[in-house]
């Protein structure tokens, strides 16, 4: 029998996010674990800022840089 995954290794918070030029890209997934104390969500924008510089690096098209994120909203 497969053993299950603990929801702690798979959770993943959303953000949705706003960059300077007026783009926005929705549902970035931040692991759960990295956020919460005393910093909140401050160390997602890190988190994002480094998925982009990756993003950037593999398409040839840098990334505009961030104005804002905010979690997404729960349906």
């Amino acid at each position: 029998m497969a053993r299950k995954k603990s929801k702690a290794e798979t959770e993943f918070v959303l953000f949705d996010v706003l960059y300077e030029d007026g783009s926005r890209s929705s549902n970035r997934r931040v692991p759960g674990s990295e956020l919460g104390g005393l910093d909140g969500d401050e160390p997602a924008r890190r988190i994002i800022e480094e998925q982009d510089a990756k993003i950037g690096e593999m398409s040839g098209n840098p990334r505009p840089r961030i104005k804002s994120i905010s979690r997404t909203p729960t349906r």
